[in-house]
């Protein structure tokens, strides 16, 4: 039985309600709010474990929740709900500190599938080294090994797999991801993120080719995909 509390946060009462009784059902605390300000209420008092939010909802958006919630400094997972085929919304949710989407409509076991994972990655997170494959990273020392033997990682790389190994499952943008491992001192395009997946694919992937751990997401940039303990 889940201990976690989720809070959806809709206003369409069928796809509220249907949600609510699915997340019940998989044994989570389960809150509801059917407008954005009631929404972000429940999220400052109660602060739970991960908060399914709608964009478009009454009095305030997602996007407005999203970013208040970030500036308190509140770190539980969000997967936003949002329309077919907006890749704005998607983004601007995702550089505002979202960590997921899930576009409408939607089937509630993908939904499921997402928020179990996001929850499972909670419960069993830890200080220690980031195994995946036959590679452990140790985030602490940022040292990669690969079958026992340590692998040479240049600055920008590293920095890469740190910020992806720190946020699994995670869909990070190209702008979030040049904004932390590149900053804001040099000038430099997407294309940038785009060599340095390719180089850090090239030394941790059993098939660079067809990757296993850093995936693509379409339009948006990428996702660290840790095998989790069960």
């Amino acid at each position: 039985m889940n201990r976690e509390t989720v809070l959806i946060v809709e206003d369409d009462p069928a796809m509220l309600r249907g949600l609510k009784d699915n997340f019940a059902y998989e044994g989570y605390t389960v809150r509801t709010a059917p407008d954005g300000k009631s929404g972000l209420d429940a999220a400052l008092d109660g602060k739970p474990d991960l908060i399914i939010l709608d964009i478009m909802l009454p009095k305030i958006n997602g996007f407005e929740i999203c970013r208040l919630l970030r500036e308190e400094g509140l770190d539980m997972p969000i997967i936003m709900l949002t329309a077919k085929g907006q890749e704005a919304d998607i983004i601007l949710g995702l550089n505002l500190g979202a960590d997921d989407y899930v576009t409408k409509p939607f089937r509630v076991n993908e939904l499921l599938a997402r928020a179990n994972a996001f929850l499972r990655r909670r419960r069993t997170a830890d200080s220690g080294p980031c195994h995946f494959g036959d590679c452990e990273f140790d985030l602490a020392s940022r040292t990669l090994r690969r079958r026992g033997e340590e692998v040479a990682l240049t600055p920008k790389e590293c920095g890469l797999l740190s910020l992806l190994a720190e946020r699994p499952g995670r869909a990070l943008t190209r702008d979030e991801i040049l904004r932390v491992v590149w900053g804001y001192s040099v000038f430099v395009s997407s294309r940038s993120v785009d060599r340095c997946v390719t180089t850090l694919r090239a030394k941790i992937e059993p098939d660079p080719d067809h990757p296993t751990f850093i995936r693509t997401v379409r339009e948006i940039g990428y996702r660290f995909e840790a095998p989790q303990a069960t």
